[in-house]
């Protein structure tokens, strides 16, 4: 709709944004960007407003603190490298291993 030349407005309530919680919120269904199903293992949804007891608030405008500590995150990285390129030379070790034991029974 349009504003007015006068430039007055009226507010007009679309709906009510709910909250859901579950007995099992790890049992939901992680279908991806950002969207999760319900399953039998999560319960059923329990649904209700926010700003009431256990559904927590919704505040407009506020940013999420990210709760993702980017140095640890690079430590874990270095070392699941690090234990990937050990593997891989393991692997590489045993196929060696196993091309000397054909070749000694060839000759």
């Amino acid at each position: 709709s349009a504003i007015p030349q006068t430039g007055q407005t009226q507010l007009q309530t679309a709906g009510q944004i709910q909250i859901a919680t579950f007995i099992n919120p790890d049992g939901l269904l992680k279908l991806g960007d950002n969207l999760y199903q319900e399953t039998a293992a999560s319960g059923t949804a329990n649904l209700d407003n926010p700003g009431n007891p256990g559904f927590g608030v919704i505040s407009q405008g506020a940013l999420e603190a990210s709760n993702v500590e980017p140095v640890q995150e690079l430590i874990d990285l270095i070392t699941t490298q690090r234990a990937f390129e050990l593997n891989s030379q393991v692997v590489q070790a045993g196929d060696q291993i196993m091309q000397v034991a054909a070749n000694l029974r060839r000759g």
